[in-house]
């Protein structure tokens, strides 16, 4: 990454500001913006989130707010209330105070001597999700939007849920807020407060997985802050971007497909990132991009943006499996719109002796995968880390149904979103199937390209699941992530099918045995007419000088699979230590590392557990403070446990020792 030093434009940092809330609650910023700008009022951008302006993301806001700043904007990182120096108490994401907090926050923004009025919003995540719900909500300042790896549908399409099956990252997700949770204030810019702030938050957070537990199908708890309910509330301009490896993906072809108001597009082959961090590469020079899109926005300039493409994608090539790349080949494409003319939906027919396209026979298959399957799927949402992108399929494909075209005489071009349509009966009341689509090279390894999941409970509808009726035919679609992909000439595309998918998916409550009509069944992919051409889209990644650190423990991830081989247990373990620095400026040190345990019996889907533990360290001088976590998932065939336990410790003192343990009826699930 090329470092921009020095920057264009003398900058000021305001390293602690707190903004006053109507209800006399104070909220903690952070604030960049050009030399004189009480006298020359520059557009403001603001980053509403809880991860910490102080320290968790301080690295990361280093190396872009300086940049934007330098562009002539006020870069404006606001701590949630609740969250890092910010007071008050935060109970869940998204929550009605927050997304009022967000309106009040634009609007005192707005009002200072150093801003001209105008404000956009930017954020990765959770900056992306309640930047898309602040718009919905029209504060009058909002100018233009830029949501980065978020979702328009936080029960079809976020981390809890996929296909109406409970998804893995669920539980933890829930562990990263069970932690960040804990942390207090720094005394530094609070003072004595802190230690009342520090045991309110302790207190009072709650255990947020119980809360989402309650929520098992598409309710008013998940259709609040989704803002597919009515995207024309949305008036403003929306830049939406995401990655392939990222878990957001499909929300950026709805947004681009949907919204009235000028929207853009951008996904490229990365994890849950920033595009100029993008991993898996190329990252791209994104600070550049996205000040063209502020320029165009909240300066009035004509940067050329709003005439270009509506979405512009990066075309994968094939790539041998692997759980973790540094770049994928490729090139980037562009569409006027989306749905595209460039796109022919084109079906492939299952044959029951395993072909794919041809005509051939349909006799039913019947299938009940070892709980195994799944252990080579990654993540629903990978980090660019070790092991938590799919490896080679075949050992997946052990436990699956599969079905295979010959190899392909031409390279196929697919952007889109492929779909499963099947026809099938089961023998059980509750069941779940996964589908997953290939790129199969000639010397046999298979990359999965896509997938899907679906609770078939949930056939008709996420927010009224039916049970089944065993012995009866049944026929649903079971939509796949959306994905641009080549699959070359001499090579083969490759359906596989499971009754289970763990650790992405939680399994059902018990064994269940998949009859699949094939003769009934098709694959259907979004197929380019015609091979799309390259565009020359973006130079190389740069940002601001880096923030000084002195390192103790450098960041690092690992994941290992292993299986007892006595009883077959299978157990997944993954290790993300986020690794522990000084920030040399402030002389603070923080140090968190988490530990995700996964563990089945290949024929009994009660025995699935999940634990998680996070362990976070904070200090400077003499005062030090430690939290540690604890959660653990399980179920039987009627009800979800989770236990957990939260410890608080200042200096060696152990200041909260709390447990949990709670039941939840398994809905449909």
């Amino acid at each position: 990454m090329k470092i921009d030093h020095p920057l264009p434009q003398t900058i000021q940092e305001i390293e602690h500001l707190e903004i006053p809330m109507p209800d006399g609650t104070r909220l903690a910023a952070r604030i960049w913006m050009p030399e004189g700008s009480e006298d020359l009022p520059v557009p403001a951008i603001v980053e509403f989130i809880p991860y910490r302006k102080n320290d968790k993301t301080l690295e990361r806001d280093h190396a872009r707010a300086p940049w934007m700043a330098a562009q002539g904007y006020a870069y404006v990182r606001v701590d949630l209330r609740g969250t890092g120096e910010s007071e008050g108490l935060m109970t869940d994401e998204y929550t009605d105070i927050e997304l009022q907090d967000g309106c009040d926050v634009i609007a005192w923004i707005a009002a200072q001597d150093w801003c001209d009025g105008g404000v956009g919003i930017v954020g990765i995540s959770w900056g992306g999700f309640n930047g898309l719900q602040l718009a919905a909500l029209r504060p009058p300042a909002l100018k233009a939007v830029v949501t980065i790896c978020s979702t328009d549908d936080r029960y079809a399409d976020d981390i809890h849920y996929m296909g109406g099956t409970l998804l893995g990252d669920h539980l933890s997700w829930a562990s990263v807020m069970f932690g960040i949770n804990t942390l207090p204030p720094d005394p530094a810019h609070v003072g004595d407060r802190w230690r009342t702030m520090w045991e309110e938050r302790l207190d009072g957070s709650g255990l947020w997985l119980e809360n989402w537990m309650q929520h098992q199908r598409r309710d008013a708890f998940w259709k609040h802050g989704s803002v597919c309910e009515n995207f024309s509330d949305i008036e403003v301009p929306v830049y939406a971007v995401s990655g392939w490896a990222d878990g957001y993906c499909r929300a950026v072809f709805r947004l681009v497909e949907n919204l009235k108001a000028p929207v853009k597009g951008l996904i490229g082959p990365w994890s849950h990132r920033y595009p100029h961090l993008g991993e898996p590469g190329p990252a791209i020079d994104w600070l550049t991009e996205e000040t063209r899109w502020w320029d165009q926005w909240l300066k009035g300039q004509d940067t050329g943006i709003a005439d270009e493409a509506n979405l512009r994608v990066f075309l994968q090539d094939h790539a041998k499996p692997q759980t973790c790349y540094e770049e994928r080949s490729g090139h980037w494409i562009d569409f006027a719109s989306w749905p595209s003319a460039q796109i022919t939906r084109t079906s492939f027919a299952l044959s029951s002796d395993g072909g794919l396209g041809r005509a051939g026979p349909g006799e039913p298959l019947k299938l009940c995968s070892p709980l195994w399957v799944g252990q080579h799927g990654g993540k629903w949402c990978s980090y660019g880390h070790p092991g938590d992108q799919p490896g080679d399929q075949r050992r997946e494909d052990a436990g699956s149904l599969t079905f295979e075209t010959e190899p392909l005489e031409d390279d196929r071009h697919m952007v889109g979103d492929p779909t499963f349509s099947m026809t099938f009966q089961v023998d059980r009341s509750v069941a779940q199937v996964a589908a997953r689509l290939m790129d199969v090279a000639p010397d046999g390894a298979a990359t999965r390209v896509s997938y899907g999941l679906l609770n078939l409970t949930h056939r008709d509808s996420h927010e009224h699941p039916e049970t089944l009726e065993p012995g009866q035919t049944y026929t649903v679609t079971v939509p796949m992530k959306h994905v641009a992909q080549t699959f070359r000439a001499g090579h083969r595309i490759r359906l596989g099918l499971s009754t289970s998918y763990f650790p992405i998916a939680w399994p059902a409550p018990e064994p269940v045995t998949l009859t699949v009509l094939t003769g009934e069944c098709r694959l259907d992919l979004p197929l380019c007419s015609a091979a799309p051409v390259p565009v020359d889209a973006f130079g190389p990644a740069r940002a601001a000088e880096p923030l000084e650190l002195e390192v103790e423990r450098a960041s690092s991830a690992s994941w290992s699979i292993s299986e007892d081989a006595d009883t077959g247990r299978l157990l997944i373990e993954v290790v993300d230590d986020e690794g522990a620095a000084t920030i040399r400026r402030q002389e603070f040190f923080h140090a968190a590392k988490a530990a995700e345990r996964y563990t089945i019996l290949p024929d009994d889907p009660t025995s699935a557990e999940g634990e998680v533990t996070w362990t976070h360290e904070m200090r400077r001088d003499e005062w030090m403070v430690r939290t540690v976590t604890w959660t653990k998932l399980t179920a039987d065939k009627s009800e979800y446990r989770i236990e957990a336990r939260l410890q608080a410790f200042l200096d060696d003192t152990c200041v909260r020792d709390l447990d949990w343990d709670v039941r939840v009826p398994r809905d449909h699930n």
